[in-house]
């Protein structure tokens, strides 16, 4: 089983082609909260996956809860892996993964990062990358995954192929510790109404259900993950998170299948 979380496509994408291809099922978080399934069994053979973008140098909060409620039964033996997608680097983002799967009786035997465009626009020095750079991040993890789906193919134990940066703890525990308390929210988004086409895929996008009517209406319920689903997926550029995005670029997954 692969369990997964993804705003903007990158990791859906990169989970999709290895569940695809070792041929286990793809289980996306947001609708495992919805439907409250947290206790699955692990058939013999079966390996473990956990797919998921690095935001601010640690995993998201949405997975670390979901980790937290997860029962697993009968995986004494089970193969355990992991993978984060990120726009740069991960710092020390696997770590805390492999903590918070400690205090489950698991451990993530196998890491991957893999680098994919940038969708973080929400600070001054974060843009979305060039068509050209996107597109040359997308080729190098087109050419990464058969290696990395051989390796969890063949439940391979101690393969570590992190980009973690120059100051991984900073980068985590300093940085990404103030950034994940402090400005995961979604107090700052807006929308343009004089822009905005009514079309609904702003809340339909959503992958914790904070967004109600059109124009969109942010409810404020402590459950958004600053993804930015609802800004880079907006047809006509009506959503932005504060004044910092109105001149900021969009961007979601659009690659397809290869399998």
């Amino acid at each position: 089983m692969v369990f997964y979380f993804s705003g903007t496509g990158n990791t859906k994408w990169v989970a999709g082609q290895i569940a695809e291809a070792i041929g286990e099922e793809l289980l996306y978080i947001p609708d495992l909260i919805r439907e409250g399934r947290y206790e699955f069994q692990v058939r013999e053979g079966e390996r473990i996956g956990f797919c998921f973008p690095t935001h601010g140098w640690q995993p998201p909060r949405i997975m670390r809860d979901f980790i937290n409620r997860l029962v697993l039964k009968g995986y004494d033996d089970a193969f355990c892996w992991a993978l984060t997608t990120c726009g740069d680097n991960t710092g020390e983002c696997m770590t805390i993964l492999n903590k918070d799967l400690t205090r489950k009786g698991l451990h993530a035997d196998t890491l991957y990062s893999v680098i994919m465009p940038e969708s973080y626009v929400c600070l001054p020095f974060m843009y979305t990358d060039t068509e050209e750079k996107a597109a040359s991040k997308l080729a190098h993890a087109r050419e990464q995954l058969p290696g990395i789906i051989a390796t969890i193919k063949d439940c391979r134990k101690g393969i570590v192929s992190l980009e973690k940066g120059a100051t991984p703890r900073l980068y985590s525990y300093v940085i990404g510790g103030y950034f994940n308390k402090r400005m995961i929210t979604d107090k700052k988004f807006m929308v343009d109404a004089d822009v905005c086409i009514k079309c609904g895929k702003c809340a339909k996008v959503c992958p914790v259900d904070n967004i109600a009517g059109t124009p969109p209406d942010w409810l404020h319920n402590g459950k958004c993950t600053c993804c930015l689903a609802c800004y880079h997926h907006c047809p006509v550029h009506a959503i932005n998170y504060g004044s910092i995005t109105r001149r900021r670029g969009q961007y979601f997954c659009t690659v397809k299948s290869t399998h």
